[in-house]
């Protein structure tokens, strides 16, 4: 099998090629990315010194990029496109929403129509549960939960979603929509808040809160969604949505506290803050489909995952400072020069 993953530099899809190249022997991959701010090379590195051109082929590239996305259909004949390629920051959006609609509608448009040119067997779009907007304090997202987002970010995955069902419903190419809850683990941009409070707890920071802290996510461990996203490749129903949750409700607050009290912090760093506009209150998914159709369940607790995130991040310090200082940015560069001399 042949597979293309967009954005496959990013936190998740990084962590999706690790996970399929150890687990497929038979699999080869072509990761196109941009590498925005967010996308880093050296999240793959070792797997661009053992695998380059062999299973592995990454492609510095737009998914906008009307010439190069038909191109690539055309020169690899993919079995399967995995789309993760996405800008996904909620602050980000809310300061300009520009970016998001032309990476995340018209990219998404522009592989969609180059995947229907090429007549790809299966294409796999990944989405959000905040396509679905917000939640009260009971009840789940399903997959036939209507869409109601409630910030540019979220209105711009559900057009993606949108247009991902339009191009099955009108075409009959074979999409399948995943949407998964709060990812978490290794190799995640400190913008969000498990990175950004434990660099800031580890530093003696104040943590900043939005609100009261008590807007609910349901967090899943980043392997435990990529192994979803794995099974929906594998198994899934064309046309079909699959939620993957990690039955793992917890307040922004209790986020924080966990990260202090692992950390061993002070537990006064805490700062709320004013809170962002549109924030939604609770998000909490169903996902039941997914393990009727697809054999799937989240296997990690909150609290192991948790344990295990904080540990990586402690033994990969030289990859956080690269990160905040921007030298990631260049690493790559400097160490293909060194591996060529």
């Amino acid at each position: 099998m042949q597979v293309l993953v967009t954005g496959g530099c990013g936190f998740i899809g990084s962590n999706f090629i690790h996970h399929m190249l150890a687990t497929h022997p038979d699999l080869s991959i072509v990761n196109l990315d941009k590498l925005t701010y967010a996308g880093n090379r050296r999240n793959l590195a070792e797997i661009e010194a053992s695998e380059s051109e062999r299973r592995y082929h990454f492609v510095h590239g737009d998914i906008c990029d009307q010439a190069l996305v038909p191109e690539l259909m055309r020169r690899f004949a993919f079995d399967a496109v995995v789309h993760f390629a996405a800008e996904s920051h909620v602050d980000r959006s809310i300061n300009d929403p520009f970016p998001f609609i032309t990476t995340n509608v018209l990219g998404t448009q522009n592989l969609l129509e180059a995947a229907r040119q090429a007549k790809i067997p299966r294409f796999v779009h990944v989405s959000t549960d905040e396509v679905y907007g917000s939640l009260g304090p009971e009840g789940l997202f399903t997959e036939d939960t209507p869409l109601a987002p409630n910030s540019p970010y979220s209105a711009s995955k559900a057009s993606s979603d949108l247009l991902a069902r339009a191009y099955f419903q009108t075409y009959g190419l074979p999409v399948l929509i995943t949407r998964c809850s709060n990812n978490y683990g290794p190799y995640q941009f400190p913008e969000k808040l498990i990175p950004l409070a434990y660099l800031k707890a580890s530093q003696g920071q104040a943590i900043p809160v939005y609100g009261d802290g008590l807007q609910v996510r349901d967090w899943i461990y980043v392997l435990d969604h990529c192994k979803g996203v794995e099974a929906a490749l594998l198994r899934g129903h064309a046309g079909a949505v699959y939620n993957f949750g990690g039955d793992a409700e917890r307040t922004n607050l209790e986020i924080v506290q966990t990260i202090l009290r692992l950390t061993g912090a002070n537990p006064e760093l805490i700062s709320f803050v004013t809170d962002r506009p549109g924030h939604d209150r609770r998000y909490a998914m169903a996902f039941e489909r997914s393990t009727r159709d697809l054999g799937w369940t989240p296997q990690q607790s909150f609290e192991q995952g948790m344990a295990q995130t904080l540990s990586w991040y402690a033994a990969n310090g030289a990859w956080l400072d690269e990160v905040q200082s921007g030298a990631y940015r260049q690493f790559m560069d400097t160490w293909y020069a060194t591996r060529q001399t």
